[in-house]
């Protein structure tokens, strides 16, 4: 599953697609770290993406206009397209915002790459989410330890298809 969904992050990278991260609390630092990890990598290529968690006037604006619960979806509305990719991150599984977003990135054909933790909650059981990876733990600490480390092995495969022209 964490193969198949890096080379199909590589496929749409090759293809001009961007990488949109998102989460809360904790999980929105793993989205800020993952866009960075991308953007500026230790070696190989930089990869167009964004946190969406990154713009505190655009987070409080939507949270304040529309409610928090659409703000990661009304982001996607605005930034991304067809062939981009959505990955969101949730130790529950059940953010009510993340799942929105994945809603909305089904709906414009984004590929969906989801991290949750627990037993995948509703993100592992809403058929919305291409790529569900969970985490089966109870401990909030090692369910984000485990995506981070999650998300560096995502950045290899996708550094090795591109590479070697696999995508």
């Amino acid at each position: 599953m964490l193969r198949r969904a890096g080379e199909a992050m590589a496929h749409r990278f090759a293809e001009g697609g961007r990488l949109f991260t998102f989460g809360n609390g904790g999980s929105a630092t793993d989205a800020e770290g993952t866009a960075e990890l991308f953007r500026h990598p230790p070696s190989g290529r930089s990869l167009p993406a964004l946190s969406l968690v990154d713009d505190r006037a655009v987070l409080t604006a939507l949270a304040n206009d529309v409610g928090f619960d659409l703000v990661f979806s009304r982001q996607i509305i605005a930034h991304a397209r067809a062939g981009d990719i959505a990955m969101g991150f949730s130790t529950s599984g059940g953010s009510v915002n993340v799942l929105q977003a994945f809603e909305e990135s089904t709906r414009r054909q984004l590929l969906t790459i989801g991290l949750a933790g627990y037993d995948g909650g509703a993100m592992a059981g809403s058929g919305i989410v291409e790529h569900c990876l969970v985490v089966r733990s109870d401990s909030v600490h090692r369910i984000q330890e485990t995506q981070g480390a999650l998300v560096l092995e995502l950045w290899s495969t996708v550094q090795r298809c591109l590479l070697d022209g696999a995508s």
